[in-house]
């Protein structure tokens, strides 16, 4: 029996997660994969109830499971509480305890969706590219952290501490030339060399990691570079190498390729149960209306059940029917476009996946 933590969080969280949710336990019905599903509150709805954005039960329940289903944190009710207290530290919190040092985020452009884009479709038809993450180093861990006095006595000082090791490097890279050997073999590794010295360090680490995979194509480029070329030709990548915040921001951008950050899953990934995410955030301007988009969320269930319970099978039988779905023609408000589409809501988005994903596993 596998043991999934549901943790839904906040805003549009409950509603993405809920029809994700029913995708699994109709995946698990159709596949035969024993799965259970206990939910706990983590980021804004644990503060509230709890007065810390992680509390032990939640991570309790974590460490017990064998993979993580979550859904966003966060929203302007929080915005006022001092920056180790807000939601968003429940993630971080998250990922550190369970020692997730890989996010992968995949960027593939249904082709369906080839008009949702604003970019042209001889720009992005046939994208296919894998942002590959560091996500428990850098800014966002480094120490020292906080604000100050400046040392000059006029005013505050603002320090965030950008810190990667040699084995923080090696050990994210080595997962990227893994999974560049099982995709086009290509490798583009991500820093900023000519400013930062944790570039440096970057760039040489995964230079020597390079040795062991003589058969992939490694090339280095500076992140303001990588962002440019990710609108002007994104067919070019196939993995992205990056630190934290680079990361962050690139995939957001790389979002835009596949018609909107409504379609992009990601799973984290390390020493302890995978957490499965969408990329987008909270959106609390949306919750509760039944418009939010749950196919990024019920993507990233696929890849829960490719790399935490190992089955290939079940994780293409929801790809495919979120494929079909497509094809059809439904859209949530974020990826319409012109042309003969219906518009419909996130619970009605989840029964149509649900629905196909039976006609795709029964044929």
């Amino acid at each position: 029996m596998a043991r999934i933590a549901v943790l839904p969080g906040d805003g549009v969280g409950p509603e993405i997660v809920r029809e994700t949710v029913k995708v699994l336990r109709r995946i698990g019905a159709l596949f035969g994969i024993p799965l259970t599903f206990d939910e706990e509150i983590v980021g804004g709805a644990a503060i509230d109830r709890c007065g810390t954005p992680l509390p032990p039960e939640t991570l309790s329940l974590c460490r017990a499971s064998e993979a993580i289903l979550f859904g966003a944190v966060g929203g302007p009710q929080w915005d006022s509480l001092p920056v180790d207290r807000r939601p968003e530290r429940g993630l971080l919190a998250l990922r550190k305890e369970l020692g997730l040092y890989a996010n992968l985020r995949p960027v593939k452009l249904f082709a369906p969706l080839v008009d949702a884009s604003p970019l042209k479709r001889e720009i992005i038809e046939g994208v296919d590219l894998l942002v590959l993450r560091e996500l428990t180093g850098g800014l966002y861990f480094g120490e020292p952290k906080g604000i100050g006095p400046a040392p000059d006595g006029k005013g505050e000082q603002g320090i965030d501490t950008l810190s990667y090791t040699t084995f923080e490097i090696e050990r994210i890279a080595r997962i990227g030339f893994q999974i560049a050997a099982q995709r086009r073999k290509r490798l583009t590794s991500v820093d900023k060399v000519n400013v930062l010295a944790s570039s440096q360090l970057w760039r040489r680490v995964v230079a020597e990691t390079a040795r062991e995979f003589p058969d992939i194509e490694l090339d280095h480029m500076l992140v303001d570079n990588c962002s440019m070329q990710l609108i002007r030709d994104p067919r070019r990548f196939d993995v992205i190498l990056t630190e934290n915040t680079f990361g962050d921001i690139l995939s957001d951008e790389a979002a835009m390729l596949a018609g909107s950050i409504g379609m992009l899953p990601s799973a984290s990934l390390g020493d302890g149960p995978g957490l499965y995410e969408p990329i987008h955030g909270s959106a609390p301007d949306i919750a509760g209306q039944d418009t939010a988009n749950p196919l990024a969320t019920i993507l990233s269930a696929a890849m829960l059940l490719r790399h935490s319970l190992r089955h290939e099978s079940a994780a293409a039988a929801v790809e495919a029917a979120v494929g079909l779905v497509l094809e059809a023609g439904y859209r949530t408000p974020d990826i319409r476009q012109p042309g003969p589409t219906t518009l419909i809501g996130t619970a009605h988005m989840g029964d149509l996946v649900v629905e196909r994903l039976s006609n795709t596993a029964i044929h």
